[in-house]
C-alpha cells in the first residue's frame, strides 16, 4: 500500500466540515460536532451552582430522563434507554412502545423512540415520534435537536426553517429560537444563525444550546479564541455537557492543540458513549496518527449509533484501508454513495483504494482502470484536489505497465507455440514397431499351451 497518498475531505455534516481521514490526511481537515447523533438518553442538566469551571475530568451521568414523580415509568424508561445503548434496538423499541401505551404523554419516551427508529433507518417513523414529543412538550430541547438534524440530513432543512419561523410568529420560545438557529447553521446561513442564537440568549442568558450554536459560527469563521470563550462559559454552566466538550475539542484543533482536542473528545465519549460525532472526531484523529485499529473501534461505534452518518462511514472506510482490508473499505465507501449520491470526495478515496491495495481475486488491469475511472468521476463532479492529475498519471502508468506485460506474455506464448509446432520437422518421430501378425480368418483363437 502506498501510505503517502492522502484522502479527500467530505462535505459538511454537522459541525464544521467532516473530515475523511486516511492513512495521511490533509492539514486543513476539520471534524464534526457538537451533536451529530441523536442523544439516546435525555438527561436533566445540573443546576448552575452544582458544577464549577475547571472541575476534574467529567464522569458519566446516570440518566435522569423523566420527572421524579413518575417512579414506575422512569424505571421502565431508564431500562429501555440502557437496552438501546447496548445496540438492541428492536427490544428497546418494543419496550418504549409498551411504556407509551401506559404513559402516552411521556414526551422523552417519544423522543427516544424516534432515536431508536432513526438508528434503524426508519426516518419517517422517527420524525413522527419527534413531532409527537413536541406536541406534548413544545420546549423539549432534545426533540428539537433531533428533528432539526434529521431534516438537515434528509434535505428538508429549508422547509423546517419556514415552519419554525411561522411558529415563532405565533408564540416565541427559547427552544424554538435555538432550533431555528441550529437549522440556519446547518444551512450555512451564519449571520442569521448568530442573530437567532443571540435572541435566545437575550431571553435566557445561560441557555447552553444557544451558546453552542454561537460558538460554532465563530469557529467556522476562524474566530477560535472567541469560540473558546463562549464554550468556556457554557462549560461553567454545565461541565457535563458532552456537546460542549466535543465543540471545545474542535476549537482546540483550530488552535493547533491536538492533545487537548483528543482529551476533550474522550471526555465527551465518557459522558455519552453513543455520541456519534465525538466518536467520529476521535477516530479521525487516530486515523491521522495511523492508529487504524483504534480508529476502527471508534468509527464502528459511530456508525452503529448513527447509521446515516456519511462522514463516519467514509472515515471508517479509510481506517479499513489503513489496515489493508479492501472488501470492508469498499463496502463503507459504497455506503457513503447510498447516503449521499451527489458526493464527490468518496470517488477520490475509491480511486486511492484501488491504486494502493491489491485484493485477491481482482484482475490487476481492471483494478487500475477502475482507479482511473473513479478519478475521472471525481473531476466531473467538480473535484479540484491538486493531486488528482498525479494520481491519474500513476494509474495510467500502471495500466500501461500491465498492458505491456500482458503483451509480452502473449508474444512469448505465441513464440513457444510456434517452436512447438516446428519441433516434429526437426526431430521426426521414429516409426512404431510392427505389431503382431493379423489373425487368420477362421483361426480358433485358442490360448497358447505355454500360458494358462
Amino acid at each position: 500500500m502506498n501510505a503517502g497518498r492522502k484522502f479527500a475531505l467530505t462535505g459538511l455534516v454537522l459541525w464544521l466540515s467532516a473530515c475523511a481521514s486516511g492513512p495521511e490526511t490533509r492539514k486543513d481537515s476539520k471534524l464534526t460536532g457538537p451533536e451529530g447523533g441523536p442523544v439516546t438518553a435525555i438527561s436533566t442538566s445540573p443546576k448552575p451552582g452544582d458544577v464549577k469551571a475547571g472541575d476534574a475530568k467529567p464522569q458519566a451521568k446516570e440518566p435522569a430522563p423523566v420527572a421524579k414523580s413518575l417512579a414506575g415509568p422512569e424505571r421502565d424508561f431508564t431500562s429501555a434507554v440502557e437496552v438501546a445503548r447496548r445496540g438492541e434496538l428492536t427490544i428497546a423499541e418494543a419496550a418504549l412502545k409498551a411504556l407509551l401505551e401506559k404513559s402516552p404523554k411521556l414526551s422523552p419516551a417519544w423522543t427516544n423512540l424516534g432515536i431508536v427508529q432513526e438508528r434503524q433507518g426508519r426516518f419517517p417513523d422517527a420524525e413522527r415520534s419527534y413531532r409527537q414529543a413536541l406536541v406534548l412538550d413544545a420546549d423539549q430541547e432534545a426533540a428539537w435537536d433531533c428533528l432539526v438534524r434529521l431534516a438537515a440530513r434528509t434535505g428538508r432543512a429549508a422547509s423546517l426553517e419556514a415552519e419554525l419561523r411561522e411558529a415563532l410568529t405565533k408564540q416565541d420560545s427559547v427552544a424554538r429560537r435555538t432550533a431555528l438557529a441550529l437549522n440556519l447553521l446547518l444551512q450555512k446561513k451564519h449571520p442569521a444563525a448568530v442573530a437567532e442564537a443571540r435572541r435566545a440568549l437575550q431571553v435566557s442568558e445561560q441557555h447552553v444550546p444557544a451558546m453552542q450554536v454561537l460558538a460554532q459560527v465563530y469557529a467556522r469563521e476562524g474566530k477560535y479564541e472567541l469560540a473558546s470563550m463562549v464554550l468556556g462559559n457554557a462549560l461553567a454552566i454545565d461541565a457535563q455537557d458532552a456537546a460542549t466538550l466535543n465543540a471545545l475539542g474542535l476549537v482546540h484543533l483550530g488552535l493547533k492543540e491536538r492533545p487537548l482536542a483528543l482529551e476533550r473528545f474522550r471526555q465527551a465519549i465518557a459522558l455519552r458513549p453513543d455520541f456519534a460525532e465525538a466518536r467520529n472526531n476521535l477516530g479521525t484523529l487516530l486515523n491521522q496518527g495511523e492508529d487504524y485499529a483504534g480508529a476502527r473501534v471508534e468509527l464502528e461505534a459511530a456508525v452503529k449509533a448513527a447509521p446515516d452518518f456519511a462522514a463516519a462511514h467514509l472515515n471508517l472506510g479509510n481506517a479499513y484501508r489503513g489496515e489493508g482490508d479492501f472488501p470492508r473499505a469498499l463496502a463503507e465507501y459504497e455506503r457513503v454513495l447510498q447516503l449521499q449520491p451527489d458526493t464527490k470526495d468518496v470517488y477520490f478515496n475509491l480511486a486511492l483504494l484501488h491504486l494502493d491495495l491489491e485484493p485477491a481475486g481482482m484482475d490487476a488491469l481492471e483494478r487500475l482502470q477502475k482507479a482511473a475511472s473513479f478519478l475521472e468521476q471525481y473531476k466531473s463532479k467538480g473535484g479540484t484536489d491538486e493531486r488528482t492529475a498525479q494520481y491519474l498519471k500513476d494509474a495510467q502508468k500502471g495500466i500501461d505497465r500491465e498492458t505491456r506485460r500482458r503483451e509480452r506474455e502473449r508474444k512469448e506464448g505465441l513464440k513457444k507455440a510456434a517452436e512447438a509446432a516446428k519441433a516434429p520437422e526437426a526431430n521426426p518421430t521414429p516409426a512404431s514397431p510392427p505389431g503382431p501378425p493379423a489373425t487368420r480368418p477362421g483361426a480358433s483363437g485358442k490360448v497358447s499351451k505355454d500360458v494358462q
